[in-house]
């Protein structure tokens, strides 16, 4: 497995443009995943407290199967509404899902709850949405504390101290030409963990020593009873999540990208712990874009491993 290209995020792939908008003083943004000429898209839902629009629409089975944009926004259900803005922006340039005199355009979206930092009454709006739009490009994809992931945390628990998550890229090729890249924004309730030693890359800190604290070690040992809830209602209410996307040059059917969409998630479960708990909404969207042939199972590898190379790279400058 090699990278072929300088550009070694999701945008190498062709078709795939990626724009941000942020507000730093209130600690939220929206990012915005361009495939204007249409993709055939799934997603797939592992965590218990998503906040997502349009997923229906792209599930097998259905009329419509593509996708023209996706919308990963902070600002909670309320951030949804940069989808409006996504909308008008691709609506202006004829693109969409023909129906009757006019152009739909199809604008899956899942959201972050990052209204406990900064500005919680300051949340990614239409004008927001159409912005990221505008200044959306192939370029490498800028990582860290911008768009949707300005407010993201990771590492939270009660008593403990919370560490910067952000958005991360990365994109791998195999000789074959096949292209396989992805995007997160990772504000997980868990740690970043190294998939290969297990060590914690940034999370939750000990108040007092500012030491990495084992997030896994630290829920069991405060689960006293079965039945015991933590006392925090922020906590257990869909706070955290980690929302992203795949996207591949390979030609693949709705039914095979929603597969892609599944064992990307292998990718979150290497470097985030713990995962898809009752207080995370983790929703990975996938796409496919191109002609090239390829075995879904290969794609699907290939997912997690730049998804989980995503998600080290979304905390990298954050530390």
């Amino acid at each position: 497995m090699n990278t072929r290209f300088s550009n070694d995020t999701i945008t190498a792939i062709d078709g795939i443009k990626v724009g941000h908008a942020s507000n730093a003083a209130a600690r939220t943004g929206c990012t915005v995943i361009l495939c204007e000429a249409g993709a055939v898209a799934g997603v797939d839902v592992r965590g218990s407290a998503p906040g997502t629009r349009e997923t229906d629409a792209i599930r097998p089975g259905g009329l419509v199967g593509q996708a023209h944009a996706i919308l990963l926004t902070g600002g909670s259900a309320f951030g949804l509404d940069a989808a409006g803005g996504v909308m008008r922006y691709l609506e202006e340039r004829g693109v969409g899902f023909p129906a009757g005199p006019v152009r739909v355009p199809i604008v899956p979206g899942a959201v972050i709850f990052d209204l406990g930092v900064g500005d919680a009454k300051v949340r990614p709006d239409r004008d927001m949405g159409y912005g990221a739009c505008v200044s959306a490009t192939s370029d490498p994809v800028e990582m860290g504390q911008i768009g949707a992931g300005a407010g993201a945390t990771v590492g939270k628990a009660p008593g403990l101290t919370a560490s910067n998550g952000g958005v991360g890229s990365a994109c791998h090729a195999l000789k074959s030409g096949l292209i396989v890249g992805a995007i997160v924004v990772v504000n997980a309730l868990g740690n970043i963990v190294h998939p290969e030693s297990g060590q914690i890359v940034t999370g939750a800190k000990h108040q007092e020593t500012g030491e990495f604290v084992d997030l896994v070690r630290h829920m069991l040992d405060s689960a006293t009873t079965p039945t015991s809830r933590d006392p925090n209602p922020l906590h257990a209410c869909g706070t955290n999540t980690t929302i992203g996307v795949v996207a591949t040059n390979a030609s693949l059917s709705p039914t095979e990208i929603t597969k892609v969409a599944q064992m990307a998630h292998d990718g979150l479960a290497r470097t985030i712990r713990p995962v898809h708990t009752m207080s995370d909404g983790d929703t990975i969207f996938a796409l496919s874009i191109g002609t090239h042939t390829a075995a879904v199972n290969t794609v699907g590898i290939l997912a997690a491993e730049v998804v989980a190379q995503a998600v080290l790279r979304s905390v990298e400058g954050t530390m």
